[in-house]
């Protein structure tokens, strides 16, 4: 993580299953509530009463543990809050919640920040998702397997009905984030949405958002951070009757976007991954006769390769029309690997933070003299050799020494510009790289 960032990020508990146990068996149903699932409302003085009857119901016909209902009024000018508390006096599940400000986020915020249940989901009053989904949402959070949940209305197994115009706007904005944010998951803006509160309690501080882009940007960080996602397709029927502004609320959103992937871009967030304890996350595990993270820093060290060659081919290219092949040589392999150790140094080795970086730095440029030694050898071998060899022959002489010198970057690199330490006294070496991570950030 940055080390020049204002956050002071804990590690996360294991993904423990959040079954009770008491001396007789499972937990009562009607006991402690495992799940909170909030309603977050704004002048909905119709629908929230069926709503939560039909909720409510559904929970304790299906729910195998504990529940709670809680109804989030921001801000309603309508009879919203009088129909909220007379539902938490007459069900005994049903708590109401009353904020004097706008925006869906900051009721998911407060409420799920205030909440006591391990499992915090929401989803919208019109309940245009089928309620089925449910318990197949919050499943693998209970279990210990996810960090979060989201329903897919955008799955190959999800059931759609709704029109056009909507169906084109939901598919737009996700192929933005996935395009300029790099997003995987299919589906941002389904309202019905879950996460295990020791997550909530330390990605929620992150999202900035108070309205509707809220989810998304819980969600972009959450994946950036390396959380497991886990998505469920759901039957979903479009509500004619939505409050929703469209236009305004893409509006909000595309900003949104912009600040989030600006903030990424600058390294602002401490989002390499949120730490859990060793063990519980298999890529901070020492396997007998692969090295810790070997194929992965392979693939980064390969892609920063190639186009710090194409880049380092390109400025001798240029050099060369104003210098001789050695200058022309060295000039562009300077600058090349300045920005080659600081791309490998990031990308390949996961280094963050200002921390080490003029001594990385350092190294990085002896190990840029080493192939300079390499290349330079190579051409003046070849001059040695044809006396005036041609601009062609110069370059492909280039590319294999070149080959031979990323080789011996790579391992230089690995071995001892960005060496896993070795682990202290009593330590086994994947505690010891899992602290390695834990010192970088």
């Amino acid at each position: 993580m940055p080390t020049d960032t204002p956050w002071s990020v804990t590690a996360l508990p294991p993904r423990d299953h959040l079954t009770v146990e008491t001396a007789a068996g499972p937990a009562d149903p009607a006991g402690a509530a495992v799940l909170d699932v909030v309603i977050p409302v704004h002048n909905e003085e119709k629908d929230l009463e069926p709503c939560v009857r039909r909720l409510h119901d559904h929970l304790a016909r299906t729910f195998p543990y504990g529940f709670r209902i809680t109804v989030a009024d921001n801000a309603s000018t309508d009879r919203t809050p009088r129909v909220a508390a007379r539902l938490a006096a007459e069900l005994p599940r049903v708590r109401s919640y009353r904020l004097e400000q706008k925006g869906r986020g900051r009721a998911l915020r407060t409420v799920w920040t205030d909440s006591e249940a391990p499992v915090l989901a929401y989803m919208d009053v019109d309940l245009s998702t089928d309620l089925n989904a449910l318990l197949p949402l919050v499943a693998p959070l209970i279990s210990g397997h996810s960090d979060l949940a989201i329903g897919s209305r955008l799955s190959r197994g999800s059931r759609v009905v709704r029109g056009s115009k909507r169906e084109f706007v939901s598919r737009s904005y996700n192929l933005i984030l996935r395009s300029s944010l790099a997003a995987r998951f299919s589906d941002a803006q389904c309202g019905f949405k879950a996460i295990r509160r020791d997550v909530a309690e330390r990605l929620l501080p992150m999202v900035e958002d108070p309205g509707w882009f809220f989810d998304t940007e819980m969600l972009v960080l959450a994946e950036r951070a390396g959380l497991r996602i886990h998505e469920v397709p759901v039957d979903w029927v479009d509500d004619p009757d939505s409050s929703v502004h469209i236009v305004r609320t893409a509006v909000d959103d595309l900003k949104g976007v912009w600040r989030v992937g600006r903030a990424l871009a600058v390294g602002t967030l401490p989002l390499d991954r949120l730490a859990r304890p060793f063990g519980d996350d298999p890529r901070d595990r020492a396997v007998g006769g692969v090295p810790g993270g070997l194929a992965r820093q392979l693939v980064g060290f390969c892609a920063v390769g190639a186009l710090s060659t194409l880049c380092y081919l390109a400025l001798y290219s240029l050099f060369r029309l104003g210098a001789g092949p050695q200058l022309a040589n060295a000039g562009a392999l300077l600058v090349s690997a300045v920005a080659n150790t600081a791309a490998n140094r990031r990308l390949t080795f996961g280094v963050r933070g200002r921390r080490g970086a003029v001594r990385h730095q350092a190294q990085g440029l002896v190990v840029f003299a080493i192939g300079l030694a390499l290349t330079s050898g190579s051409l003046a071998a070849l001059g040695a050799a044809s006396g005036s060899p041609s601009h062609t022959t110069e370059l492909a002489v280039l590319i294999a020494a070149n080959l031979a010198a990323t080789m011996l970057r790579f391992l230089l690199l690995r071995a001892w510009v960005f060496p896993e330490r070795a682990a202290p006294r009593g330590q086994e070496p994947a505690e010891a790289l899992h602290h390695e991570r834990e010192t970088h950030r």
